[in-house]
């Protein structure tokens, strides 16, 4: 019975992250879908809006809609600006460039997490921490291939995205110590849902999704929630040195949905930049591990 614990651990965590890895490509999908009609702002309008509703009724059914008062606003509309900012990116960048690269880049953000939680979070770095984002960033040039004849404003969006992702978590971190799921989920729906509108509206015009485009507005929202949540089941079933390596296998999934979809192609080069920020992320992860306390 204990040598299968173990093995049905990895299990569990696998099948929440075959969920996250379904969860993301199919919000990638719908965000190319959508990209004709809407813009990103009111993409993420109705993403949070859709958020919204399923937030409420999940927490109503829970038992858990009242613990949604709080005295950190400034830090949850901090958090959900950053948010917000990294997902309008993230979304301009799928329609800009291979799917592959922009999850490539957005692999970057444990990095970014790496060497932003010293100075927002106080948090020292450590030498295998630096080892591991110096590795993280030769992928990021391998993928990007920065010239002035191939940086593109996609590729500079999806770079940029991982920034504002590491942001996010950072002030995830410091939420979940005062701060329930609920209340995080919460404020993150309607706050971005308030700063969708006025993003959205601020040229006086907000597109309303066609009927045909409305199933994938909302497969937009579901998904997205889905994915964190499938993410977050998966990290508190096993440690991140077994559920990353299965989060990697997002980029050949979603490389294979772009070649099937889309006519991109595969190129090698991308993989190997992204195995070097996956090798930095996992020294980073692994060491942490090491030195954790039993």
């Amino acid at each position: 019975m204990d040598i299968a614990r173990p093995h049905n651990t990895i299990l569990q965590a696998a099948l929440w992250m075959i969920g996250a890895i379904g969860a993301f490509t199919s919000m990638a999908v719908a965000g190319r879908a959508v990209s004709d009609q809407l813009d990103t702002f009111e993409i993420m309008l109705y993403r949070s809006l859709t958020g919204i509703v399923i937030v409420v009724v999940i927490a109503h059914l829970a038992g858990t809609l009242h613990q949604t008062r709080t005295s950190r606003l400034g830090l949850h509309s901090l958090r959900n600006l950053c948010h917000f900012t990294g997902q309008n990116l993230w979304f301009y960048a799928i329609t800009m460039i291979p799917l592959a690269q922009v999850f490539a880049l957005e692999f970057t953000t444990p990095i970014w997490v790496i060497l932003l939680s010293p100075l927002i979070l106080g948090e020292r770095i450590t030498r295998i921490g630096l080892i591991s984002a110096l590795i993280g960033f030769a992928g990021i040039l391998i993928v990007a291939r920065p010239d002035p004849a191939n940086l593109s404003p996609g590729l500079i969006a999806a770079a940029a995205c991982a920034i504002f992702f590491a942001l996010t978590a950072i002030f995830t971190r410091k939420l979940t110590r005062t701060e329930s799921i609920t209340t995080i989920l919460f404020y993150l729906t309607v706050m971005q849902a308030f700063f969708g509108l006025v993003a959205a509206g601020f040229d006086g015009d907000i597109a309303l999704p066609s009927r045909t485009h409305i199933p994938w507005v909302i497969a937009i929202g579901i998904a997205g929630l889905v994915a964190h949540f499938c993410l977050t089941k998966a990290l508190s079933i096993a440690p991140a040195s077994i559920v990353m390596p299965i989060d990697f296998v997002r980029l050949p999934t979603i490389a294979v949905v772009g070649m099937l979809l889309y006519d991109e192609p595969l190129e090698l080069i991308v993989f190997v930049g992204a195995a070097l920020i996956f090798a930095g992320n996992y020294l980073n992860i692994s060491q942490a591990r090491k030195t954790a306390p039993n």
